[in-house]
């Protein structure tokens, strides 16, 4: 059993490989007569393109989009949305040495073990290229979930966070880092450099907000919005680690301070004093925002000498050439959003169906 798809109404099947000729997506379960065209799904991939600084893998791709089905006259059909993304700067080469010995932190071990040979050129299926198509899907499922807006943004590299107090949402868009802080943001310019000048790497934290969500999406035990969304991010390359709301803090207040005390509000609904539980209460959404964080591991691909073994079971060095990002978690930003979306798609559209 092969596993490449995601969601339950609104779903979402990716293919292609990291140095194959394309990928893409197929979307099922999207609404008919929604409007729709490139131009809406195209600076979602321009948010997450390759080489577009220093700080971020080199490979040139220019991730163009195009639709294949679903879409007639400029308005979704009913049927699957067909999405594909061409591969045009693959440099094969540059994974020789890969194919001789496995990456330690990279999937080529497993994979071998599990399917008995793997693609060692990027990595195939498992490499972060993948994302690509995810970013293409969750800007369709967007279209789906007008009443909600996504933010996503780092709030940590390496260690070293951001100061609430300094957030500005306006400056996500200035800065390479997709970092609301300006401070830090300065700071990461050096931190992300050096790392990547010593032919190594760092991991990220990125949080995501999504407000708008009315209270009630969600269902309880096997179709949580928190195991949902939690899911999710876990499916993106080089995540280790999903928060919902304040998630491990929590563990570490009293019950009267982690409460999210309700007083009255407008049209009898509450008005919450805090967000401890971000958004959530028994996996359905609370009409508070949504708030998820993912950590992101350092990139596994480093010019820094790692012992492994060879295909044979030798022991064996290993140096990974190639464009790799010194800090995967800068790009995975806007894939973290693209989940987001996706989830909370599906969620709106599970709860139109139980509940009309």
């Amino acid at each position: 059993m092969s596993y490449n798809s995601f969601g339950r109404i609104f779903r979402f099947t990716t293919w292609g490989e990291s140095h194959g000729p394309a990928l893409g997506v197929v979307v099922d379960g999207c609404p008919p007569a929604l409007e729709i065209s490139t131009d809406h799904i195209q600076p979602y991939l321009d948010a997450r393109r390759p080489g577009q600084s220093k700080y971020t893998t080199q490979r040139r791709e220019a991730d163009e989009v195009k639709i294949l089905s679903g879409v007639f006259e400029g308005k979704t059909t009913g049927t699957p949305i067909s999405l594909m993304i061409e591969n045009t700067d693959q440099r094969s080469k540059d994974y020789s040495e890969v194919a001789k010995a496995y990456r330690p932190g990279h999937a080529d071990y497993s994979y071998d073990a599990k399917y008995g040979f793997r693609d060692y050129r990027g990595g195939g299926r498992s490499s972060a290229r993948e994302t690509a198509a995810r970013v293409a899907a969750g800007a369709v499922a967007r279209l789906v979930i007008p009443e909600v807006t996504i933010l996503a943004y780092v709030c940590e590299i390496g260690g070293d966070a951001i100061d609430h107090v300094n957030f500005d949402a306006g400056e996500i868009g200035r800065n390479p880092f997709f970092c609301p802080d300006a401070k830090a943001a300065k700071r990461w310019e050096k931190l992300v450099d050096d790392a990547r000048r010593d032919g190594s790497s760092l991991g990220a934290v990125v949080e995501c907000v999504a407000t708008g969500v009315p209270a009630g999406w969600g269902a309880p035990v096997y179709a949580k919005m928190d195991s949902e969304l939690a899911a999710a991010m876990m499916t993106i390359n080089a995540t280790k680690g999903v928060e919902i709301g304040d998630g491990f803090a929590a563990a570490r207040l009293r019950g009267e301070q982690n409460a999210d005390a309700m007083r009255p509000g407008k049209d009898g609904k509450p008005e919450f004093a805090a967000n401890h539980a971000g958004g959530t209460a028994g996996g359905i959404s609370t009409g508070q925002p949504i708030v998820c964080r993912t950590a992101f591991k350092p990139t596994s691909s480093i010019l820094t000498p790692v012992e492994t073994i060879t295909n044979e079971g030798e022991a064996a060095e290993i140096v990974t050439k190639g464009r790799h990002d010194p800090c995967v978690g800068i790009r995975g930003t806007p894939v973290v959003e693209a989940m987001m979306a996706l989830v909370l798609a599906d969620q709106k559209l599970l709860h139109r169906a139980q509940c009309g």
